[in-house]
Order: C-alpha cells, then sequence, then structure tokens
C-alpha cells in the first residue's frame, strides 16, 4: 500500500516537471528575479506556512559553485555530533529523491515522504487560482515540502543548500538565517548566473542576510572583493577561512570523511558554520580559542577578515570523520574491478576528480603482471563545455573511454526516481556521439605532440542502429585513426556490463544477444575479462553517477 502511494507521488512531482525545463522557466523569470521570490512566497503561503515560519528552523544556508553540497554534508554531521536532531535539504538526489530531504543525516522514509508530499500537493490543489500558476515546478516544490518536513518533525536545526546562484534561488525566501556560507565559486549555469567569476559571485552573495554571520573560502581576488561588496551593502558580516591547517595543532592531521585535497576547504568551511551556530543558539562545546580574530585582520593585504582559528572539539573531529556523501570522490571496490566515483561538472571540480583518481589509482597496489586496465565513463548535461572537461582528462591514460546517457535502461519506464522528461534519448544520444568525437580529436591532437603513444588502432563503421539485434547500439564514426579506442551505448546498463564482464557480483555479464558489434568492444572484452585490475572512473555528471550507483548498490534503491 505504501508503496503504491509513493510510486504515485513521484510519478506526480515528475509532472512538475524536472532540472531542464526548470532551468528554462528561471531563465524566462529572469527579467523579473523579484517576482520569482514573490511566486515562491505565494506557493509557501498556500501550502499553509509564512515566511516568519521559517525562522524557527534555526537555518545553516550555503551556495557556492563547488563543494557545497560536501560543505553542508560537513556541517551536519559535525552538528549531529553534538547530539541535535538535523535537518539537510539538498539536490540533486543520485538514486531516490528522497535522498533531497534528510533528519539526522538519513533520507526520510516512503512514508514520510508521501504523507508530506500529499499534504502539500493537496493544499496546493485546493487554493488553484486562475490567475497564478497552481503548482510550483519541481524544486520549488521539494523545498517548500521539505520546509513542511523540518517544522512539523521538529528539527533542531537545517541544513539548506542553495538550488542554482543565490540571490533568485527559490531557497533564498529565507529571511533570517542562523549563519550562510559560500564554498569555492567557479563558472557553471552561465545561461542563468552570467559568464563571468564577478557575475556568479554576485549571485551567490544574494543570499547574505543583515547581521547575519556569512564565510567563505579563499576564492580568486575579484570575486571575493564582489562577495565583501554584496556583504558591506547588506550589512552582513563575512569573514575568510582559514585553511584547514590552521585547525591541525601537534601533528595532529584531521581526518575527513570525504577524500580528495579539495575537500579540505570545504570541512574548513563547515567548521566556522557549525562553531557559529552553536555560538549563536548559546551551545557549549564551542572549541577554544587559539587567538581571537585580529580587529586588523583585513588590512593585513585581505579585502575580508579572517575568522578566527580555534580547537576543533571532539564532537567536530569525529563529525569530520563521519562525514558521507555518495558519489563524490567514492571507490567501490568490487574484486579485480575498482569503480571511482565523481560527480565533477565544471572545469575546477574536474581538475580536482583527476587529481584524486591518479592518486587513489597510484595507491592501489599495482597488478604482479602489470595487467591494469583503465577506462572512463563520461557524461555531461547542460550547457557545459564538454570539450574543456574532456581535455582535463586526458592525463590519466584511459585505455578505454565509454560515453553513455545516464539513463540505467533504454526504457526508463519503470524507473521513476530516474525520470527526466526534459531529455529524450535521441538528444542524449547524439551529445554523446559529440563526446566520443571530441574525445577522438583531443587524442589525435595529443597524439601529434606524444612519440610515445601506442601505433593508432584502425576503426570504421558509422553511427547504425542495429535492428536486427533488437537494441540500439552505436558504432563510433571514425573516419580518421584513432589512438585510445571509445564506445558509446545506449544506456548504463549496457555500458557497465562491458566494463565488468561479468567480475562484478551485482552485474550481469554481456550477453551475445544484442552485444556491441564493433571490434574495440571484442577486442576490449578480451582484455577486460583477462586484466588483473580494471580502474573505472565515472565522471562528468551527478546524475550519471546516480544511475551507476543505482545499478551497482541495489540497496540504495530501497
Amino acid at each position: 500500500m505504501i508503496k503504491d502511494v509513493y510510486k504515485d507521488a513521484i510519478r506526480t512531482l515528475n509532472t512538475l516537471q524536472t532540472n531542464a525545463s526548470y532551468l528554462e522557466q528561471v531563465k524566462r523569470e529572469r527579467g523579473d528575479p523579484q517576482a520569482q521570490l514573490e511566486a515562491m512566497r505565494g506557493f509557501l503561503e498556500r501550502s499553509g506556512l509564512k515566511v516568519e515560519d521559517l525562522d524557527r528552523l534555526n537555518i545553516i544556508h550555503v551556495t557556492g559553485t563547488k563543494g557545497k553540497g560536501s560543505a553542508c554534508a560537513f556541517t551536519e554531521c559535525i552538528l549531529r555530533s553534538y547530539g541535535l536532531k538535523t535537518g539537510f535539504y539538498s539536490s540533486p538526489h543520485l538514486v531516490q529523491v528522497r535522498e533531497r530531504i534528510r533528519i539526522n543525516g538519513q533520507p526520510i522514509s516512503k512514508e514520510l515522504f508521501s504523507k508530506y508530499f500529499w499534504l502539500v500537493y493537496n493544499r496546493l490543489e485546493e487554493t488553484k487560482d486562475p490567475a497564478h500558476a497552481s503548482m510550483p515546478a519541481y524544486f520549488r516544490f521539494l523545498t517548500i515540502m521539505a520546509f513542511h518536513v523540518f517544522l512539523q518533525e521538529k528539527v533542531d536545526l537545517a541544513v539548506v543548500e542553495v538550488g542554482i546562484g543565490g540571490a533568485y534561488d527559490c531557497t533564498n525566501i529565507i529571511r533570517a538565517p542562523v549563519v550562510c556560507g559560500v564554498s569555492s565559486l567557479g563558472i557553471d549555469h552561465t545561461s542563468i548566473l552570467g559568464d563571468t567569476m564577478e557575475k556568479i559571485a554576485w549571485q551567490k552573495g544574494g543570499i547574505f542576510k543583515p547581521g547575519v554571520p556569512a564565510f567563505t573560502v579563499a576564492q580568486p581576488e575579484r570575486p571575493l572583493e564582489v562577495l565583501r561588496d554584496r556583504a558591506q551593502e547588506r550589512e552582513c558580516p563575512l569573514y575568510l577561512c582559514p585553511e584547514l591547517d590552521a585547525f591541525e595543532g601537534d601533528h595532529r592531521a584531521l581526518e575527513l570523511g570525504l577524500a580528495g585535497a579539495h575537500q579540505r576547504s570545504n570541512a574548513a568551511l563547515a567548521l566556522q558554520l557549525a562553531r557559529t551556530w552553536l555560538q549563536r543558539r548559546g551551545c557549549w562545546g564551542l572549541g577554544e580559542l587559539k587567538e581571537e580574530a585580529l580587529p586588523g585582520a583585513e588590512l593585513a593585504g585581505r579585502p575580508v577578515p579572517l575568522a578566527p582559528t580555534f580547537q576543533p572539539t571532539d564532537a567536530m573531529i569525529q563529525g569530520l570523520r563521519d562525514t558521507e556523501w555518495l558519489g563524490r570522490t567514492q571507490v567501490l571496490p568490487r574484486g579485480p574491478v575498482m569503480w571511482y566515483l565523481d560527480g565533477a561538472h565544471t572545469t575546477s571540480s574536474v581538475q580536482a576528480c583527476v587529481r584524486w583518481f591518479r592518486q587513489a589509482a597510484l595507491n592501489q597496489e599495482k597488478p604482479h603482471d602489470g595487467s591494469e586496465v583503465r577506462v572512463l565513463l563520461f557524461n555531461a548535461t547542460g550547457d557545459r563545455d564538454t570539450a574543456a572537461l574532456l581535455k582535463l582528462l586526458l592525463p590519466c591514460h584511459f585505455d578505454y573511454a565509454v560515453f553513455c546517457p545516464n539513463f540505467t535502461e533504454v526504457s526508463v519506464a519503470g524507473n521513476a526516481d530516474q525520470q527526466n522528461f526534459n531529455v529524450t534519448l535521441e538528444n542524449a544520444l547524439t551529445r554523446c556521439l559529440e563526446n566520443q568525437r571530441t574525445w577522438t580529436r583531443l587524442l589525435e591532437e595529443k597524439g601529434g605532440q606524444d612519440p610515445w603513444l601506442p601505433a593508432p588502432l584502425r576503426a570504421g563503421g558509422l553511427l547504425q542502429p542495429a535492428t536486427t539485434r533488437g537494441t540500439l547500439l552505436l558504432v563510433p564514426p571514425a573516419p580518421r585513426p584513432l589512438n585510445s579506442p571509445s564506445l558509446v551505448f545506449p544506456c548504463l546498463a549496457q555500458a557497465l556490463r562491458w566494463v565488468a564482464q561479468g567480475r562484478d557480483p551485482q552485474l550481469a555479464a554481456p550477453t551475445a544477444v544484442g552485444a556491441h558489434p564493433h571490434p574495440v568492444a571484442s577486442s576490449g572484452a578480451v582484455l577486460l575479462r583477462e586484466a588483473a585490475a580494471v580502474r573505472v572512473l565515472v565522471t562528468g555528471s551527478l546524475h550519471l553517477v546516480g544511475g551507476v550507483l543505482r545499478l551497482l548498490d541495489p540497496t540504495l534503491s530501497q
């Protein structure tokens, strides 16, 4: 019974549009951004809440381009280590939409999700008005629903991650957070936020509120100045987080639950957010200050004063160590096949991902006979510059590159959580073929400069539906020689089965019927079956990583 009510809730939620059309709507409304926030307030009130009700949630509001989700996860885990009841709202989800609304670090149950979904949906249905849109779009709806969940389940605090931007994001109806944070800035969602770091910084600084302390991590000079100006204009005290090293006295390195050097700045931000929250809420156990922020700190060549360093408490140390955040620098060892998952999708986050992957993969024991196969599984969505992302992945020296859409199966009908009505299979495959051509071109350019690359393989063929085999198969168009074989698969299940070759217990072996017709697929299959170690990096899109996790760890779908 619960299962059916939940399924109906997910199906109904999906009719409220998903990401791509929400972005279109935001672009249309960009001319009057204030109207977006007014509309959001209207939806909130129709659902039975007032904006001032949100003040009771003791919110930590976090924005940024990269690492905002990880910074939120660290912050939530630290405060949970103090015995507080936490709410956490984040996006996107990887496997199930319930992941976006968490209590005490766990996605809310199907029962709770169904209960609050229908409560909010029915109230909005009952208050329909012909003059206005009757239902908020997908992300706005979930934001309103999260506020209902957190208020009625009586959390002590809510960590709220901004969706896109800040100033005009629908989470920005929050009037009185306890503290705000800005993680690392970069270039993303340019069609909405602007095409320079300064424009993006202006949008992110839109979450600053009068008298509410805000913290940011090291940023390039100009964007940091924009954040400072936004803070001054909004009468918000803004501080720069000291590096994590400053908290690691006495040769005691802080252990982080999330791998990768880039997570250190997210952890440093989380320490400041958690400590300030505890301080402003009158809690004990703050951690002894090592030094007060010097009154002239902002004059020492810094546009923004440095926040104080302090001795992290045991609860803070435990929180940083226990933090889990799926799909970010995550390693899944499966016998000879090692899966490295990271949802990086901007140039700087892919750079960080490459540093992490090279270190993580090189730290592994090399097989005694040296036979190691490295595979890239890649897809990118939206208006991202895929060529720039792929170029950054070249130094990993992949033996194979596999491109496929974010669909787990060719038919996604049975998989409501992963449905995206805005991306057709045909569009997605066209994009994969373009990515494949880009990869081939990049390798050829690199090959021209690199005398040590192996002699190119000959490969021919064109894009052709193999109708006789009953499945859509793609053969790389390769009028020129290839240095590194690459393949396009129509869905994740086929791509993963080819990579794993029956060596991962969660994945069936690829079948002869419907096998990929390209010669690279059959010669590669032999190497993959015989290699002592297969290392697979999955990156370019959080949605791609989510689909892979769903197939590799079915318990996440339970």
